[in-house]
């Protein structure tokens, strides 16, 4: 039997969080496809709230905390991941695109993403397709074609249901596919990695040379 890691993860700030709800659903049609076709899936959620302030220190320090360092375990052994965020002012959740922004870029290369968030008006569907998938595209994931988003009007709306099976059936045939290992085990050396940012994976770089020693301060010969 396979068995598939998937991280959740919310930026939901409320307690009941819409934005969570919105996240556990899909994880648990996941889940419940998953078993259907032969497969377990084991869950761990990553609620930003409880991170809030190392990710403002690693975004000012560069040091990540405990809690920190423990999230982006998870997303670096998960086969597939949710990512939830409340809309606020026409924009993803600032405490959301901030973890984002602090994750390594090479973390999550080829990884499948189901994108979603909430909303109190319907005004902001758009902001699903028009600004996480940039985001994630930078990240160099692979997002489920269904995005999925919801707004008060939308929880009573079969609609809603219908359109997480579908992003939840598109993630679980993602992982199934083991595209994000093969691209990690077969095609790595052909990505362009920042340096330091690949673990030791990165290409060659000359530190002695002019340019180089020109970005660190030193002179050119």
């Amino acid at each position: 039997m396979k068995k598939f890691s998937l991280v959740v993860v919310t930026a939901g700030t409320s307690d009941p969080s819409s934005t969570r709800l919105l996240a556990d659903r899909t994880a648990s049609r996941a889940t419940a496809i998953a078993a259907s076709r032969g497969a377990t899936v084991t869950v761990t959620v990553v609620d930003l709230r409880q991170l809030a302030t190392e990710i403002t220190t690693a975004m000012i320090s560069g040091l990540t905390g405990p809690k920190l360092q423990a999230a982006i375990a998870a997303l670096a052994d998960a086969d597939g991941i949710v990512a939830s965020t409340p809309v606020y002012k026409a924009g993803a959740s600032g405490l959301f695109t901030s973890f984002f922004q602090v994750l390594d870029n090479d973390l999550l290369i080829a990884k499948p993403v189901v994108l979603a968030a909430t909303a109190g008006t319907a005004r902001h569907a758009l902001v699903v397709d028009d600004q996480l998938r940039s985001l994630f595209a930078y990240l160099r994931t692979v997002p489920v074609p269904t995005a999925l988003f919801a707004s008060t009007e939308d929880w009573n709306d079969p609609a809603l249901n219908k359109r997480i099976d579908r992003a939840a059936l598109e993630l679980v045939v993602l992982m199934e596919s083991g595209f994000a290992a093969a691209i990690r085990e077969e095609s790595w050396h052909n990505y362009q990695h920042e340096f330091g940012s690949a673990g030791g994976a990165e290409l060659t770089i000359d530190l002695d040379s002019d340019l180089m020693r020109l970005a660190t301060g030193g002179s050119a010969h």
